[in-house]
């Protein structure tokens, strides 16, 4: 019986990576200046290895512990999650300051809507600009970000989210031709002046090459994907999934799932980080989100066997301090729970090396890319 969980911290980067100026982002290190900016306490995430893979001195590791670089092209959540399961990605997903015209009157033909924005825009600040406007005339706002992101904000008192999921489920078709990692629904309520969004955000991301997960799935195992995981792989590969709200609320699924599972693998996402604290440069709140996660580590962490698989580690790096409000080019955290080992696992070549240990730990077989670092 083997039960395996892998934990994304979305945005939690260790330092920029090798290749970090070709992204403009040399001397992003989302870890290293929250711990220095702000005093944290991570008493659990400290204990299994996390001053180490800092550069820090203290005790020994109970886990263990290192960094991941990311081999693909680009720095989103889609890239770091498909390379985490396995796949390398050559070509970066595309990015717009517009979209073009050809792609907005497809999607505004087929959908019988009509889009206001197509600019480059922060999601909270979009829709305080030009709520009203939508508000007033029931068309969608659409725009994007530094990601490969095309985004659809709408009021749910004025478009429905059913009908806002079905307009970017359109939209999705359309924007797989011109190679945009996901198309996100971003619903709001409020009135004008406090406009706000509401968890029920949806993406839809393209449709991924093979991955572990589709290994794990055809050899028999339960494969559960926990918060916004699911929808980076546009549902493949995964036997049952469950959305989620914020951290706290994917934290909670995560350890009813892990109680009541006696085989299978476990992917969780824990947005927050990134979507809540990287992209609103609100260095408190990340601070805040990190304790919270520790302390909720700390008490789950009684419930991992001997013969169970733990992985936390995280897609790309947001540092709050950094310039901009975009994803930052990092390497990731590595910490391991595999029954007593207590060892550095150094700085591995891809985050694919996720993958080749999952294949190996469920038995489907050695995975083309990646080296297991767990039995």
């Amino acid at each position: 019986m083997t039960r395996a969980l892998v934990i994304v911290m979305d945005g939690v980067g260790v330092g920029h990576a090798p290749d970090a100026a070709a992204y403009g982002d040399e001397g992003a290190n989302t870890l290293g200046q929250l711990t220095a900016t702000a005093t944290l306490s991570l008493p659990t995430l400290s204990s299994l290895g996390l001053d180490r893979i800092l550069g820090h001195s203290g005790p020994a590791p109970r886990a263990c512990w290192g960094r991941m670089r990311e081999r693909s092209a680009g720095k989103d959540s889609t890239t770091g999650h498909w390379e985490i399961a396995g796949a390398i990605l050559d070509e970066p997903f595309r990015v717009f300051d517009r979209f073009p015209s050809a792609l907005l009157r497809a999607i505004e033909e087929e959908a019988g809507v009509q889009f206001i924005g197509n600019v480059p825009a922060s999601g909270t600040a979009i829709i305080a600009e030009m709520g009203e406007e939508h508000v007033a005339t029931g068309r969608p706002i659409l725009y994007t970000s530094a990601d490969s992101v095309l985004q659809i904000a709408a009021h749910e008192d004025v478009v429905p989210l059913d009908r806002l999921y079905a307009t970017c489920a359109i939209a999705r078709r359309h924007a797989d031709a011109y190679r945009i990692g996901r198309v996100i629904a971003r619903p709001f309520l409020g009135t004008r002046g406090a406009y706000a969004r509401t968890p029920r955000r949806h993406d839809l991301g393209m449709a991924p090459p093979r991955t572990v997960l589709d290994a794990l799935v055809e050899g028999g195992h339960a494969v559960v994907s926990v918060g916004k995981t699911a929808d980076l792989f546009d549902g493949r590969g995964f036997t049952a999934s469950h959305p989620t709200t914020s951290n706290e609320d994917g934290m909670r699924v995560t350890s009813e799932l892990w109680r009541d599972m006696r085989t299978g693998f476990v992917f969780t996402n824990l947005v927050d980080f990134d979507q809540e604290y990287g992209h609103r440069r609100d260095v408190p709140g990340f601070g805040r989100a990190l304790e919270a996660f520790d302390a909720w580590l700390g008490a789950f962490m009684p419930g991992v066997g001997p013969d169970d698989l733990l992985i936390v580690t995280a897609d790309h790096g947001n540092d709050p301090t950094f310039r901009g409000t975009d994803h930052t080019r990092e390497e990731v955290p590595l910490i391991v729970l595999d029954g007593d080992r207590r060892e550095a696992l150094g700085v591995r070549e891809t985050f694919a090396d996720v993958a080749a240990t999952l294949a190996r730990r469920f038995g489907v077989g050695d995975w083309i890319t990646g080296r297991a670092f767990a039995g």
